[in-house]
């Protein structure tokens, strides 16, 4: 039977393990549903035992289908980290030059330097940080090679690859004044000072866009703070002196400590997205590395992602 057990029949089982459906299995592998049924099939001949059993909504593992899944998916594994080390170790020698918003380098890029670091050869590192719009523009010229932004679906010149979801929040200080305790709903909101960000951040893009929508509150009014900076932001919340949207990402630390709370908005929802930013045409050197080694490590906020 090891004899018989073909890798490239273990890998396109593991797929339709995890995609559930054949077609959806088919279209990851780059191969048609028949090519797909036939491996699989073969597979089973092979073993002697089904490992699916077929229903209309698509596959479901049999008990010796979930054995073999998780051998199949410590294989994939070793087989990445294979890859890796080998990459890691043809790696060139030279500067990392990355560009990050404000956001993604207080909170997401550092495990992931400190992981690189601990896995790949020692090297400068150069990380420039703005809003969105200078970060972007940072690319564009040459500056940095790669940059993780946030809340955009497009940029002009600029190939954005999605990595993390995230979701900015409505918080207010534990013990805010009553106005502020009294926010149940979006449309509480305009009677209410905001903290926003400054114009350029991609924070304040969204928020925008968002509250917009409400037909209640356009942008920053009289009565608002415009802030340069999260954890300003998150100073002035505390502060008592208004409502902040934050980043799911940026305040773990304060809502374990109990001093900002989330305010329930069953009304309002804003999800946006962490992309990485590059000139088409691909990457090389310690910028493609990293690259790499952040697709295959996405870091996770305390309680979860997103959460």
């Amino acid at each position: 039977m090891r004899d018989d057990l073909d890798p490239r029949r273990l890998e396109t089982f593991r797929v339709v393990a995890q995609a559930g459906r054949i077609s959806a299995a088919a279209s990851l592998l780059n191969l048609s549903q028949p090519a797909v049924t036939a491996q699989i099939r073969q597979l089973e001949a092979d073993l002697g035992r089904s490992l699916f059993t077929r229903h209309a909504s698509g596959v479901q593992l049999t008990e010796t289908g979930r054995l073999l899944a998780n051998y199949a998916r410590r294989v994939h594994r070793l087989l990445e980290e294979a890859v890796e080390r080998l990459q890691a170790e043809e790696q060139p020698a030279g500067e990392l030059r990355l560009g990050a918003s404000t956001t993604a380098a207080a909170y997401i890029l550092p495990p992931l330097l400190q992981a690189f670091a601990a896995s790949h050869r020692p090297a400068p590192l150069v990380l420039e940080v703005g809003n969105t719009d200078e970060v972007l523009a940072w690319v564009r010229e040459g500056r940095v090679p790669l940059a993780l932004v946030e809340g955009l679906t497009r940029a002009p010149g600029l190939s954005l690859q999605p990595y993390l979801k995230d979701e900015l929040v409505a918080v207010r200080a534990a013990r805010a004044p009553d106005p502020l305790k009294a926010v149940r709903t979006a449309a509480d909101l305009a009677g209410i000072p905001l903290i926003w960000r400054e114009p350029g951040s991609g924070t304040r893009v969204v928020v925008e866009r968002i509250l917009r929508r409400t037909r209640r509150i356009q942008g920053p009014r009289a009565t608002d703070l415009v802030v340069g900076d999260t954890e300003a932001i998150k100073s002035c919340v505390l502060l008592g002196l208004g409502i902040g949207f934050l980043s799911r990402w940026s305040i773990q630390r304060e809502l374990q400590r109990g001093t900002l709370e989330l305010i329930p908005l069953p009304d309002l929802s804003i999800p946006r997205t962490f992309s990485w930013a590059q000139v088409g045409g691909g990457l090389a050197g310690q910028a493609a590395a990293f690259l790499r080694h952040a697709l295959a490590h996405p870091p996770a906020p305390s309680g979860g992602p997103g959460r």
